[in-house]
């Protein structure tokens, strides 16, 4: 097991990806602490890891925008366990459907709130645990594909996952000489429960356009973030982990590139 016992947060981890990595790493021996915004979320995460029959995690309520909420997460994480090992920035705001022209400064506002200062926040209350540990920990922030490639009507959160590439940069270059590394997974498309609401057509479209043929699921997004977490990538930091099945190698996608 690559994380035995080692002490696992995972932020957002009430469904679909989050939940996902908390199983991995649960399944590999990690304590892990899984996060959500609300109660019902939470419950929901939860379940999910129970019916799955994996029991060795703990929840832990908290909105990432709101400090005062971070603080006594990571409170009652330090009394139960007195250490963290690993991070997992995964929380976000999807920001769906917000228009340029219409939205509202404060919806723009509360999507940065969560993805770029909710990250931020966290990372800051981690690391001060980190810091005071033999072995210190890391971090791996998900980003995106579309920091790099825009796509329409999320501006919001295409300019939030801008910042993550920036913020997990220059996180690993203050972080390295205190021995904390920092790293990010930067997904395309992944099969969510979104998705069941697609019809057959969009997502036959949606698949022609990836190189590889089909969308991330949660289980290859969580062995990216597990390679990063582990003692394989020791020597790695400041880096960007694309896990989008080829499309950001390509420049037109296949109904358009004939």
């Amino acid at each position: 097991m690559r994380f035995k016992d080692k002490v696992v947060l995972v932020t957002g981890a009430t469904r679909n990806t989050g939940v996902s990595i908390a199983a991995l790493f649960i399944r590999e021996g990690a304590k892990v602490c899984i996060n959500g915004c609300t109660e019902k979320g939470l419950q929901k995460g939860a379940s999910e890891l129970n019916r799955a029959g994996l029991k060795n995690f703990d929840q832990f309520i908290g909105d990432i925008s709101d400090i005062v909420q971070v603080e006594k997460m990571f409170q009652l994480i330090k009394e139960k366990y007195g250490r963290l090992d690993i991070l997992v920035n995964n929380a976000a705001n999807q920001g769906v459907g917000m228009k340029f022209d219409t939205m509202k400064p404060d919806d723009f506002l509360q999507v940065l709130k969560v993805n770029l200062l909710g990250t931020f926040q966290v990372s800051q209350q981690a690391v001060r645990i980190m810091v005071e540990q033999k072995s210190k920990g890391t971090i791996i922030n998900l980003g995106s594909n579309v920091s790099k490639r825009a796509i329409h009507d999320r501006i919001a959160y295409v300019t939030s996952k801008g910042g993550i590439d920036a913020l997990t940069k220059a996180m690993a270059t203050d972080l390295g000489s205190k021995g904390i590394r920092v790293n990010m997974v930067a997904p395309g498309y992944i099969y969510t429960d979104r998705w069941d609401e697609l019809s057959p057509e969009v997502k036959k479209r949606r698949r022609s356009n990836i190189p590889l043929g089909s969308e991330a699921s949660g289980e290859d997004i969580s062995q990216a973030v597990a390679f990063l977490a582990s003692d394989a990538a020791k020597n790695i930091t400041g880096e960007r982990l694309v896990v989008d099945g080829g499309c950001s190698a390509q420049h037109l996608p296949l109904d358009i590139d004939l």
